[in-house]
């Protein structure tokens, strides 16, 4: 990968180039990603492929008037160009009247210890090939002679240097690493429903340094959930204390809780908690964050995407709504400061080369309470236990309302024990009842990223009377 000068200077050079033909404020953002990825399916290792994206963005304010543009080609006539189309771009747009100007020159007073991993950079496509083979390895010992486990994945390693300079001064470079796996185990059973003929699995582990990964436990707890499913049965419907395990937690605050705490949405009208700032919106002992200085974590870092300093900061503290994340465009929309929340989010995991940045959770953290798993199943009466959701998504956004299908690993909780798995059901609820119903929450945090979401840092919680239908 190119040194980070080398990198630095080119943002220097597109900005040179804005300010020369007339834009009053330039930015350059530079991406330098490399990502390795090894696909399963049917048990084996089905694709090993490694990928470069490299880029330059530039973002021009002319006028009070912003536009942005990206180009995967670097050189001094593809510079010029990217500030012709910019500026150009600019000219058509209306002025951001309330617009502050970029933000003011940043220079770190430390790094995050555990960001960037030189054993991760070093793994080539073999490595990964190896570690993608004991996920695989790990899920298939552990099926009985007489299922059939068919398992499939993917393993992510991603190596990311970024430049970040505008005409304000700022100057800032950053590498990253980070290294992701998931395994689905399908076990087939005898039946003529097709609801009825397959239970699955999920495993999932993710980390910025290499020794933090274990590639053995994702397939292993792959494994263990399918093979605990068997014989699921119809569940009823009805109203249960759903205790939501940290995957299927994640894919509901990044899919459904983030946007209500995002500036857009909440400008917008949009998020259900508009207007209720400073007010009881959940239970005592509920705490909602951004931690983008947690180490080891995938949204970590110590500058934004526009080169803010991070900071934690919660959006609900004790039941409390606090506040909503910025970046310097919304900010300016209410004359406040920006959070440090500016994202340029890449798949699939870490930065991309996106023009425009927008505000978003860097590590979304539900605080951790004062419960065991156990003690979690013991105090529940009638419940299911969720460990995955898909299909997650606002159906009224304003209002909180969501719908989500619990895939795998639902288990149902009769006077404090497990009496059996369940098959698929779908919960269809609000998000600000769901928030006063939370009845329990875990004392241990799992790390999930979700396809295409924000990473999350959650344990698991309960929440009472929540409505189900059986698929």
């Amino acid at each position: 990968m190119p040194a980070l000068e080398d990198m630095l200077n080119t943002c220097k050079r597109a900005i040179d180039k804005a300010i020369a033909m007339g834009a009053g404020e330039a930015e350059a953002y530079m991406l330098d990603k490399e990502i390795i990825t090894i696909r399963l399916a049917r048990s084996r290792i089905v694709e090993a492929k490694g990928i470069r994206d490299r880029g330059l963005a530039l973002r021009v304010v002319k006028d009070k008037s912003i536009s942005g543009v990206s180009t995967s080609l670097i050189d001094d006539k593809s510079i010029e160009k990217v500030a012709k189309y910019a500026i150009s771009s600019a000219g058509m747009m209306h002025a951001k009247d309330e617009w502050q100007g970029l933000p003011t020159r940043y220079i770190p007073k430390d790094m995050l210890e555990k960001g960037y991993d030189p054993a991760v950079e070093a793994l080539s496509v073999d490595d990964s090939v190896r570690i993608a083979y004991t996920m695989l390895e790990s899920a298939t010992a552990r099926a009985d002679a007489v299922d059939s486990l068919s398992v499939s994945g993917a393993l992510h390693v991603v190596k990311e240097h970024v430049c970040i300079a505008n005409s304000n001064g700022l100057e800032l470079s950053d590498k990253a690493t980070y290294i992701v796996g998931n395994v689905n185990a399908d076990l087939e059973q005898d039946s003529s429903s097709v609801y009825e003929k397959r239970v699955s699995g999920v495993g999932f582990r993710a980390a910025r340094m290499l020794n933090s990964f274990s590639a053995d436990a994702i397939g292993r707890e792959a494994a263990e959930m399918a093979m605990n499913s068997k014989g699921a049965s119809k569940a009823e419907e009805g109203e249960y204390s759903i205790i939501f395990e940290p995957y299927a937690l994640g894919e509901l605050l990044s899919f459904v809780f983030a946007y209500n705490f995002n500036a857009k949405a909440y400008q917008d009208g949009r998020s259900c908690f508009h207007g209720r700032m400073n007010e009881r919106i959940a239970v005592d002992g509920f705490s909602l964050a951004d931690e983008p200085r947690r180490e080891d974590a995938l949204g970590s870092k110590v500058f934004d995407d526009e080169g803010v300093e991070t900071y934690n900061k919660y959006v609900v503290e004790d039941g409390v709504f606090k506040g909503i994340i910025y970046d310097t465009f919304y900010s300016s929309k209410d004359d406040a400061k920006s959070t440090g929340n500016a994202v340029r989010a890449g798949y699939p995991v870490g930065r991309g080369l996106v023009a425009l940045p927008y505000p978003s959770f860097h590590n979304i953290v539900v605080k951790e309470g004062n419960y065991s798993m156990d003690e979690m199943i013991k105090d529940t009466r009638r419940g299911l236990i969720v460990s995955r959701l898909w299909y997650t998504y606002p159906v009224n956004p304003e209002q909180g309302d969501f719908s989500c299908t619990a895939r795998s690993g639902v288990f149902e909780v009769s006077n404090g024990s497990i009496i059996g798995a369940r098959r698929m059901v779908r919960i269809i609820d609000n998000l600000k009842r769901l928030m006063l119903n939370i009845s329990a929450i875990g004392k241990e945090s799992r790390q999930i990223l979700q396809w295409h979401a924000t990473p999350c840092i959650t344990p698991s919680i309960r929440v009472d009377r929540v409505r189900i239908t059986p698929l």
